[in-house]
């Protein structure tokens, strides 16, 4: 198998802290993967705040995170077993963020074999 990273961006900064029912089903949405033996590892967080984040560029400059050079924001990662991309996608169809506006990036992992 296989392993993606499902990357969650939200478009709007208030959409960051979800309500308990948004919670609750994004850990029905998680504990169905697991159940299914195919979490790799939960994630974590990303703040989305100002002074949380720096984009470091070319010749060592160095701006406040990439807030002001997109249009939405990444909120959290995940990494996920699947045998294939469309597999992967569909895992990521029955998350709850698409109910608020958000979206999910599916990328493919390259294990470097450390």
């Amino acid at each position: 198998m296989k392993e993606f990273a499902l990357i969650f961006r939200l478009k709007d900064i208030s959409d960051f802290k979800p309500s308990p029912e948004q919670i609750r089903e994004r850990m029905i949405w998680l504990g169905d993967i697991a159940a299914q033996n195919k979490l790799v590892d939960e994630g974590n967080t990303l703040i989305p705040t100002s002074g949380a984040a720096k984009t470091v560029k070319p010749d060592n400059m160095v701006t406040d995170g990439p807030y002001t050079e997109i249009k939405e924001f990444i909120s959290e990662y995940i990494i996920v077993r699947a045998e294939s991309i469309d597999e992967a996608v569909e895992i990521a169809k029955g998350n709850p963020i698409f109910k608020i506006g958000g979206n999910i990036e599916v990328r493919e992992v390259l294990k470097t074999g450390k």
